[in-house]
């Protein structure tokens, strides 16, 4: 059995969202957790959240997509927590594109965060998590680029796909360092990022879900928690959609 009080874990993108729920699932297992994102302000606000449940959580400020940032970043964490077991990779942006609009810029910003933060950070972790003797990364992807598809977030879907094509490859490379790498795919997951979208519009997404209603954050950390347990010790480059069933349908329910 995992005995998380001697866990430490870094979660980077950790500051809100899916990032914040997965921080929490571990904080609550009794790991000690690092978090990490680009603002200061949003990164303390979290920490402190944390930390008024008595959790112990250190805050670093890092850019993903900096591999001297994530050089940092990983030293940072490691120093703070006294060693690394977990590397969470969930760092990622969504901005919205629609195919004739997209530029250079858009492919180059998108990419430098989900794939290639992505990436840095396993580098920047790997010695620390080799270190451990029983190291875990796990990345955040997505059900849209790899199963589904949603327009205006053609270059978004692409670099989740990429993901996954990179935790495939790195699982050999990391096998000999006794360090495991997987990846969960959220479905619809509510956020504070779709407040804006107002109650109706909400119910409508919960409505295309079999479960017939939106994940959680809670619901990611859960399946985060398996991937970095010691009951996974034996699965890697694999992939776990958490969805609700969305992806399940072969016709729009009520048809």
């Amino acid at each position: 059995m995992t005995n998380w009080s001697t866990m430490k874990v870094l979660v980077t993108g950790g500051s809100q969202g899916i990032g914040l729920g997965i921080a929490e699932g571990f904080a609550q297992a009794g790991a000690a957790v690092a978090i990490s994102a680009r603002s200061a302000s949003s990164l303390q606000d979290a920490a402190q959240r944390l930390r008024e449940h008595g959790h112990q959580v250190e805050a670093i400020v890092a850019n993903v997509s900096d591999r001297t940032s994530c050089t940092r970043m990983a030293a940072e964490a490691e120093r703070a927590l006294g060693g690394l077991d977990v590397l969470c990779a969930n760092a990622g942006i969504y901005p919205e594109r629609l195919l004739g609009d997209l530029d250079d810029a858009d492919l180059a910003t998108i990419f430098a965060t989900n794939v290639a933060g992505t990436i840095f950070s396993v580098q920047a972790c790997r010695r620390a998590l080799c270190d451990s003797g029983r190291g875990r990364v796990v990345v955040t992807s997505s059900i849209t680029g790899p199963i589904t598809g949603y327009a205006g977030l053609g270059h978004y879907g692409a670099s989740k796909a990429a993901q996954l094509g990179f935790v495939r490859t790195a699982a050999l490379e990391l096998a000999g360092d006794a360090i495991t790498i997987n990846a969960v795919l959220p479905g619809s997951i509510r956020t504070e990022g779709l407040n804006g979208l107002g109650e109706d519009a909400i119910a409508k997404m919960a409505a295309c879900i079999p479960q017939r209603r939106l994940g959680t954050p809670a619901d990611i950390a859960f399946a985060a928690r398996y991937f970095a347990s010691e009951e996974s010790s034996f699965v890697t480059g694999q992939t776990l959609v958490v969805d609700g069933g969305q992806t399940l349908p072969e016709l729009p329910q009520g048809l």
